[in-house]
């Protein structure tokens, strides 16, 4: 080190002379500088041992240890990072810096951090996850933020040395929340306290960090996000109010306007508030309004201007809303008739038809972003029509524009409208159409590409050749003076299919061209350097190569790629409605997806509820169960419970009444089987005197007369069991309704007992008491549920018996019906016996008396037998009688 200390003090001892030999003094001086350090880091122990000396805590030690790593990083950065990179522990013990309580080690250990991380993306990555951006916020915190002094600026450039093209660190830096802790740097306070040339600075890099985290440069999901995080933390109104706010200097305003720019650019929430914020005047004014008012004002700065149409730009990108917002400014209905305000339309038309050039170029920019990609709004801005002087018919926007073009102004205003008809005739065969409807149009753009002019007017050149071009392929052939066609047939007349080709590619060969299409900003050292804007590149770039092969292609041709395009529409028409479909599903699913979140949500609600009831309801048992133990002693001081007295709310006559209901169900028990027994025993005579086929006449009539007597009976018997039954049934019933109340009174009289007053023995004894004579009540309920459910049964048994007994009856019934019928077809039969026993005797008679008539002698015991046979007979007929009269 004390060599080095020479060196340095041999090198300010020199003489100064001239200014030339001052320059090349400090030349040699850095070319020794850069020798004597590579000598010092050829041997990679040097560097390991400075290292290792920062830890020591001696200020003497480490603060000039900080001194020779900053030298030797600002002559050999690289190679010195690579050495520390390579270190064990290298950064990290450089990290400890920043947390050294002596100002003078922190602050140039900031400036050791700057020179390390610079250009080191692997460095900055090891410095960002060792807590540097919680400490260095910190810093400038302590420091007072913008108002801060140049400790802050330090800090400030190491955050965008750590943040700058390093997207792992740019989102640490958005998960970290360290956005949040950016919105206290622009709170500027009072407009008075005054702006020091530290404080710009300051504001100035703090700007420029938001930009950092913003740029367009950055990958789209990361920009998108750190957007969102600044609007949520409200960074983006604190910017809103700066950007509104008086007495700003005007480079403070200029970046804050570009970094509202980059806030905003192609966030849909962040342009929608942006659209949203008014200027403080009166009457209040859209912010946009007072912008654009500075933007078309040629007494403004320069910067300022870019920086209004960068902003105007970015409010537009991605912004169909917000292009329809300014394009219906200019539409006839929503003109302000009274002229008190004025509209972001009336501006740009009156930027676009200025005197002054710029306006005219920065108006015509900014109309065409209200149109970019938005065939909508190209086709509503047709409509427009604007009123040229008094007492003349008014013209199109797209007249107005054309007539200044053929008027021959300035090269930036030509540039400029020629650029909005470009963007305004893309994609829109309407506007073509629109377009080449006015006769003056071709023969104009045809004569400017085939003049040879200088080499300023070439670019006039090329955008004519561009319009031209494009009014051939987007041209729908609805004009049959101007089809395709005809167009490059007039081409090829007038000016030469290649010579068409080469005045269409000035345009990408300009210098002009390569610097706009580098970035979106426009960032341009003077006006006379604006020519071409950002998204006019791309156009360029999209359509110089399609027109080319437009101009060589013939009708045929063209033919077929009118009839593929054909298809090609018809495709995205069906990928479209595919798109909405998917795009309805979807919605669909999220409604579906929020349903079962509020599904799951009452879900858990009633479980919460259900668990909370069972808690109540064990605590209810608990209470109970404390109230059983508790229950001896009555609410009344005099009263006390004894055989004679209420016992848990049940009168001793109700239990007597039970117990004699019960004796009377067992005495209907009893009668009932001892009646079933005789049924069943009647039956069983009635089967074993079952008369048999066989049997005589007189015994079956006897059997069915006592057998009917004996059916009617047993259905009379049978009508009384029946209401037997529904009588019991209606006692049972009646039981179970008078057991239910008293469980009620039960319960109530439980909840009803006071605490007791008496000792715990006398308590404990009635207590025991009472549990006796409630589970000795419990016990007589529980036999009569068994005597009822027993009563039950049997009662089934005999409906199976009866049904059974019944079935016998009518058995014996058919089998009497049988036995009757026959003893009537024998009555029959024995009546006939008897007619032909009397006609023949009455023949045998006759005979006889013949014969004694004859003299025929007659035997006697033919008479004897005759006088037998009549008695016989006689019998026989007094029993045929007996029978019938029976």
């Amino acid at each position: 080190m004390n060599f080095l200390r020479g060196v340095m003090g041999g090198q300010s001892a020199g003489p100064q002379h001239t200014e030339a030999e001052t320059e090349n003094s400090t030349r040699q001086s850095e070319d020794l500088g850069s020798q004597f350090t590579e000598i010092f880091i050829k041997q990679q122990e040097n560097v390991t041992l400075l290292l290792s000396l920062l830890e020591e805590f001696d200020f003497h030690v480490r603060w000039p240890g900080v001194k020779l790593l900053t030298s030797l990083l600002k002559q050999l950065g690289p190679q010195v990072q690579q050495i520390i990179l390579v270190s064990p522990m290298g950064v990290s013990r450089l990290m400890d810096l920043l947390a050294d309580s002596r100002e003078v080690i922190r602050n140039d250990g900031v400036l050791l951090l700057q020179a390390l991380t610079r250009n080191n993306g692997a460095i900055q990555k090891i410095v960002a996850f060792e807590n540097a951006f919680e400490r260095l916020l910190d810093i400038i915190t302590e420091e007072g933020n913008s108002d801060g002094g140049i400790v802050v600026e330090d800090c400030l450039i190491l955050l965008q040395n750590l943040l700058k093209n390093n997207n792992s660190n740019q989102n640490f830096f958005k998960e970290g929340s360290y956005i949040q802790r950016m919105k206290p740097w622009f709170e500027v306070g009072d407009e008075n306290s005054g702006w020091s040339a530290q404080k710009v600075t300051n504001l100035h890099l703090m700007l420029q960090l938001v930009r950092v985290l913003v740029s367009p440069n950055n990958p789209p999901g990361a920009t998108s996000s750190c957007q969102k995080a600044m609007f949520q933390c409200g960074l983006l109104q604190q910017l809103c109010t700066i950007l509104m706010a008086t007495g700003v200097p005007a480079d403070i305003l200029t970046e804050t306007i570009n970094t509202v720019s980059e806030v905003i650019r192609g966030c849909q929430v962040n342009q929608d508030y942006f659209a949203s914020v008014n200027a403080p005047s009166n009457p209040p004014r859209p912010a946009i309004v007072v912008l654009l008012m500075s933007m078309v004002n040629e007494r403004q700065p320069f910067v300022l201007r870019c920086a209004v149409l960068y902003c105007f730009q970015c409010f537009l990108y991605k912004n169909q809303k917000g292009q329809g917002e300014i394009v219906s400014t200019l539409l006839p209905s929503t003109i302000d008739a009274t002229g008190i305000s004025v509209s972001a339309g009336q501006l740009l038309c009156g930027g676009l038809f200025s005197t002054d050039s710029l306006s005219n170029w920065c108006a015509a920019v900014a109309l065409a972003h209200a149109l970019q990609e938005n065939a909508t709004q190209k086709e509503q801005l047709l409509r427009v029509q604007l009123a040229t002087s008094i007492g003349n018919p008014p013209v199109s926007l797209l007249q107005q524009c054309t007539n200044i073009l053929s008027q021959g102004s300035k090269i930036q205003t030509r540039v400029g409208l020629l650029m909005l008809l470009c963007t305004w005739l893309s994609n829109c065969p309407i506007a073509v159409t629109h377009f080449l409807h006015n006769s003056a149009n071709v023969p104009f753009l045809t004569g400017q590409i085939a003049e040879n002019l200088g080499e300023e007017e070439q670019l006039v050149q090329g955008l004519c050749a561009l319009l031209l071009g494009i009014s051939i392929y987007f041209n729908d052939n609805s004009l049959e003076s101007y089809t395709k066609e005809k167009l490059k047939q007039l081409i090829e007349k007038r000016i030469g299919k290649e010579n068409f080709i080469e005045k269409l590619g000035f345009i990408s060969k300009h210098e002009f061209y390569s610097r706009a299409s580098q970035k979106p900003q426009p960032n341009f050292p003077s006006p006379e350097y604006m020519r071409f804007d950002h998204e006019f590149t791309k156009l360029v770039k999209e359509l110089e190569g399609v027109i080319t092969k437009a101009i060589h292609k013939s009708s045929e041709e063209d033919k077929k790629e009118e009839e593929v395009k054909k298809t090609l529409e018809q495709h995205d028409s069906i990928v479209t409605h595919y798109k909405n479909m998917i795009r309805e599903q979807d919605l669909q699913l999220e409604e579906l997806k929020q349903q079962i979140s509020t599904l799951k949500c009452q879900n858990e609600q009633l479980q919460t509820a259900v668990t909370q009831q069972v808690s109540q309801i064990q605590q209810h048992k608990d209470q109970y169960n404390l109230l059983k133990v508790q229950l001896g002693k009555d609410n009344q001081p005099q009263g006390s419970y004894n055989d004679g007295s209420q016992m848990n709310g049940i009168q001793p006559e109700e239990i007597g009444r039970l117990r004699e209901e019960i004796e009377e169900l067992k005495s209907n028990q009893e009668l009932l089987q001892n009646q079933l027994a005789e049924k069943d025993s009647l039956i069983e005579n009635l089967k074993s005197s079952q008369p048999s086929p066989g049997a005589n006449e007189e015994s079956s009539a006897t059997d069915s007369a006592r057998d009917s007597e004996q059916i009617a009976d047993l259905k009379q018997e049978l009508a009384t069991l029946k209401s037997q039954l529904n009588s019991q049934s209606i006692e049972i019933t009646k039981l179970q309704t008078e057991k239910q109340e008293l469980l009620q009174k039960t319960e109530a009289f439980a909840k009803s007992v006071p605490e007791p007053e008496q000792s715990e023995t006398v308590t404990a004894a009635k207590a025991t008491d009472v549990e006796g004579r409630l589970s000795a009540l419990l016990q007589e309920t529980k036999e009569l549920k068994n005597e009822i459910k027993a009563l039950s049964e049997e009662r089934t048994a005999i409906k199976e018996q009866l049904d059974a007994s019944n079935s016998t009856i009518a058995i014996l019934q058919n089998e009497k019906n049988k036995l009757e019928v026959d003893i009537t077809d024998s009555k029959k039969e024995q009546d006939d016996l008897l007619v032909l026993l009397a006609d023949q005797d009455q023949k045998i008679f006759s005979l006889k008396n013949k014969l004694k008539e004859l003299g025929h002698p007659v035997e006697e015991e033919d008479e004897l037998e005759s006088g037998d046979q009549d008695d016989e007979d006689d019998e026989d007929e007094d029993d045929g009688k007996e029978q019938g009269h029976i």
